[in-house]
Formats: C-alpha cells, structure tokens, sequence
C-alpha cells in the first residue's frame, strides 16, 4: 500500500487543483467534476513524468517532506493540466 500512497496523494491535490484553476477560468471550467477528473488525470500525470525521469522532490515514503511534495506537485500537475485545455479549447472555439 506504501507504494500506492503517493500516487493517490497526487491526483487527490490534483483535483484540487484542477477545481482550484477551473475557478480562475470560469468562462473555460468543466464544472467540478470535469474539473476534478481533469485535474485528477494532470496529478497522475504529474506521478508518471516524475518516476520517468527519476526526479525525488522530497525523498520517498511516508515522511513529511514527501506528502508535502506530492501535495505540490499533485496540485500543479491537476492545475497546469486544466490550464491547457482550457487554453486549447479557447483556441478552437468550443
């Protein structure tokens, strides 16, 4: 369960920030569940990109300074990610 633990950090902070930048956007948010599953996908994502390029922000486990990194990265990856599309859906035009 250890291993699953920061994962599932991220893409909870991921909906929070996908919610936080849905609520920046409002003319381009999804509403808060398209805004918690995007943001959701944007923490995962954020999971993947990390252990792909074997970045440690913080150490690993379960000591403070890892929850608070994944925390942060979590809730960047999820905002960044609705940031983006909320982008490129202005660029199309809906």
């Amino acid at each position: 369960m250890e291993e699953y633990l920061p994962i599932i950090i991220q893409m909870a902070a991921g909906a929070v920030g996908g919610n936080i930048a849905g609520s920046i956007l409002q003319a381009q948010s999804f509403g808060f569940l398209g805004n918690s599953l995007v943001g959701i996908i944007g923490g995962g994502m954020t999971n993947r990109i990390l252990l792909e390029f074997n970045v440690t922000l913080n150490g690993s486990g379960l000591d403070h300074g890892s929850i608070v990194s994944d925390l942060i990265s979590g809730c960047l990856g999820g905002g960044l990610l609705m940031l983006l599309i909320a982008f490129l859906r202005s660029l199309i035009g809906r």
